[in-house]
């Protein structure tokens, strides 16, 4: 499998939990034979994921913070969620970056799932 990532722009509120929750499908074939396809979610047991946001797209930029350790993959059920807590958003004092969505599997091929940018709103309550 091999494939661009999708673009999908994430926008963060400062001292608030972040929560996001999606599921990574097979895209269907609509050729002959398959009319009736259906997405199915990719089984992602085996998997790992890193995320990390930055100021632009370089390696060598410096980190805003790696979101890691913050995704759960849920196997068979193709689910990825990201949850910040609030403790975490409130040291954003970042604008604004870039971040990008890898998944590795077991056999250790990475897959660019998602990029985009990431928007940081200051919180007028503390």
């Amino acid at each position: 499998m091999s494939f661009l990532p999708g673009t999908f722009n994430l926008s963060i509120y400062q001292n608030a939990t972040f929560n996001w929750t999606f599921i990574w499908t097979t895209n269907p074939c609509f050729g002959q034979g398959t009319v009736n396809a259906v997405a199915q979610p990719v089984d992602l047991t085996g998997y790992t994921a890193t995320m990390q946001f930055r100021p632009y797209n370089n390696d060598t930029a410096p980190l805003y913070y790696d979101a890691s350790s913050n995704i759960t993959l849920g196997g068979i059920a193709g689910t990825i969620s990201l949850t910040i807590p609030a403790s975490v958003t409130g040291t954003f004092t970042w604008p604004s970056g870039v971040y990008d969505l890898l998944l590795t599997d077991s056999s250790g091929n990475v897959y660019p799932l998602l990029t985009g940018t990431v928007t940081v709103t200051p919180a007028v309550s503390t």
